[in-house]
């Protein structure tokens, strides 16, 4: 199969300075089904222990009236001369009682999730990266940008201004992409009353090596390291094709993180890019070549029943 090249882009000037192989993570097979349970569950160990208090409800020195008297067995509050007295109390379905089956802090909050899941649903939000169709359909603009995937020279982690930020996205053809005018859409449910009012816009995401100052403070634009690639920034809400702008570095750190099936003795690396079983999806014209259909039995006609 032949090597696939892929230009690398000054950050000044917007132009081809550079050519670099495509790392072999970017040919994995695309695993969605993976990559919606890790996300899943890894959207999970962030959240916070919560719970009612164990005394809620219960806090009522109501009794049972026992058998009898014609009347339920739930607990009632004592006393006389007003209408709280021989009110049902406590139980779940009584006013002012407790909830049935009170929460505990004690809940299993946080999932484990397998090691070779996690690598694989990660490799398939690099590779669906590399699609312009699923980054297209995942709602970026990308019709200014040269390439898919976008790999800009080293020396844009030497820049700590943003305003020289802003000049590089826009020498890139990503200038449009981050500053697009969205619709506000609201959030729905009670996070209006917890600041987070509106929804927010999920722009590019910069991979670096070392830094990337310049595009910290930039709206719409995320950054993340190399070595802390998680399924979390890749596919945000478990959706593939988030438009990555990868630096030289970072790209070409790609193949010891990922490494293939060739190169794995050499690296000694366990994240192995998972091998496709079919290189020719055309079904039909495998099953009707000559070297199939020469060792198979003729059709029987005249069969006996």
């Amino acid at each position: 199969m032949p090597l696939r090249l892929v230009n690398v882009y000054s950050c000044l000037e917007g132009l081809s300075v550079d050519q670099i192989v495509l790392p072999d993570v970017f040919l994995s097979p695309i695993r969605i089904d993976i990559l919606k349970f890790v996300h899943q569950n890894m959207s999970k160990n962030k959240r916070q222990a919560y719970s009612v208090s164990s005394k809620a409800g219960t806090k009522s020195s109501a009794r049972s009236w026992g058998t009898g008297r014609a009347v339920s067995r739930v607990p009632r509050v004592p006393g006389s001369g007003t209408h709280r007295s021989g009110q049902g109390a406590i139980t779940n379905m009584c006013r002012g009682g407790r909830i049935f089956g009170p929460t505990t802090v004690w809940r299993k909050w946080h999932h484990k999730i397998n090691q070779n899941q996690r690598r694989q649903a990660l490799m398939t939000a690099i590779a669906s990266s590399g699609l312009t169709s699923l980054i297209f359909a995942r709602g970026h603009n990308i019709e200014n940008i040269p390439e898919i995937p976008l790999v800009v020279e080293s020396s844009v982690e030497s820049h700590s201004n943003s305003k020289t930020g802003k000049k590089i996205l826009e020498k890139l053809g990503v200038f449009k992409e981050v500053f697009k005018k969205k619709k506000k859409n609201k959030t729905a449910g009670k996070g209006k009353m917890r600041n987070r009012r509106l929804k927010k816009y999920r722009g590019p995401l910069l991979i670096f090596q070392k830094q990337a100052k310049c595009f910290r403070n930039i709206p719409g634009v995320e950054t993340c390291f190399i070595g802390s690639l998680n399924v979390l920034k890749m596919a945000p809400g478990g959706h593939v094709g988030r438009f990555c702008i990868w630096t030289y570095d970072s790209f070409l750190n790609l193949n010891p993180l990922f490494s293939s099936r060739q190169n794995h003795l050499k690296t000694k690396k366990k994240k192995l890019v998972p091998r496709t079983f079919l290189n020719d999806f055309n079904l039909s014209s495998i099953l009707n070549s000559n070297q199939i259909q020469m060792f198979l039995n003729p059709p029987v006609k005249n069969l006996k029943k």
